[in-house]
């Protein structure tokens, strides 16, 4: 019947998005969107937004961030069969073909270009060098233990890309802004990786856990989050944000405290829930409390 194969195409074709999101955990979006999105809170204050902006910085940070997972999934796609962790993951256990992802990478990018285009000339210009560093990520823990930093910075460039779309400058601000978004994604990935300890040090991959042992991974990972704390203070200064923006700052560091007492060197079981959901209740947070800040401030034109 009409009505049974419409619906069965449905179906099928919303499981393979599914399959297709959970390939390049298209839920850890939330990491790094809400930062991008403050980029675009703050310039508010001294330029007129339009919502086509904002459609098209969402699409080219969700098709940068598709196109870099997906890239990643392929090139790890050997470890990632290997690992116990990671063998019952899409790509690895069958569930998508090595031609099909290398055709939803290339699709990914090319949404990307179009979207950055769609933002200015200057951003159009950017999007392949952009593309390029982020795609470096998945070899870099082939000779850095210093990955975790490499990562946090490529991903750092969605708050200063949202700017530029806005406004066509670059801004010190906005700068501390990416630092406080580089300093929380290379903390939080650092406890992450404490997960593949023996894998990585079996299969001679470096990062700060395989190389300097888990105590010193977290407290680097500590370092970092407090870093980050101290970039987010520098915006309050630099934005002139006023006391529920302070008062964000001081939950996200409460939520930090809470991510790093869960997580012990002896005992690993918490790290799911550190990672998955005190993480991504920062961002979130961060991005409520500057756009309630200037909402009431009556700071946005």
């Amino acid at each position: 019947m009409p009505g049974k194969n419409i619906m069965s195409t449905g179906s099928a074709l919303f499981r393979g998005i599914g399959v297709y999101g959970r390939m390049i955990k298209f839920s850890h979006s939330v990491f790094a969107l809400p930062f991008a999105l403050s980029a675009v809170v703050l310039a508010a204050g001294s330029h007129r937004i339009e919502m086509a902006a904002v459609f098209w910085i969402i699409m080219a940070m969700v098709t940068a961030r598709s196109a870099a997972m997906g890239f990643n999934r392929i090139v790890d796609a050997p470890f990632d069969k290997e690992n116990p962790r990671t063998k019952r993951w899409e790509l690895p256990a069958g569930q998508i073909s090595l031609r099909s992802a290398v055709g939803f990478v290339l699709a990914s990018s090319v949404l990307f270009i179009f979207a950055a285009f769609m933002l200015g000339g200057l951003c159009g210009a950017l999007a392949v060098p952009a593309l390029a560093v982020l795609f470096g990520y998945s070899y870099t823990k082939r000779f850095t233990r210093w990955c975790h930093l490499y990562l946090g910075g490529v991903i750092s460039m969605a708050p200063m890309g949202a700017w530029i779309a806005v406004t066509n400058t670059f801004s010190w601000g906005i700068f501390a802004l990416c630092l406080a978004l580089m300093t929380y994604i290379a903390g939080f990935d650092m406890i992450y990786a404490c997960m593949d300890i023996e894998f990585d040090r079996a299969r001679c991959l470096f990062s700060v856990p395989a190389i300097s042992g888990v105590r010193p991974a977290l407290w680097f990972s500590a370092g970092l989050h407090l870093a980050s704390l101290g970039f987010l203070a520098f915006l309050y200064l630099f934005f002139d944000m006023g006391w529920i923006y302070l008062t964000a700052v001081f939950a996200i560091a409460v939520l930090y405290a809470i991510e790093h007492l869960l997580v012990k060197p002896d005992d690993m079981r918490a790290i799911h829930v550190a990672f998955f959901h005190v993480n991504s209740v920062i961002s979130v947070v961060l991005f409520v409390g500057i756009a309630m800040d200037k909402i009431i401030s009556g700071r946005l034109i």
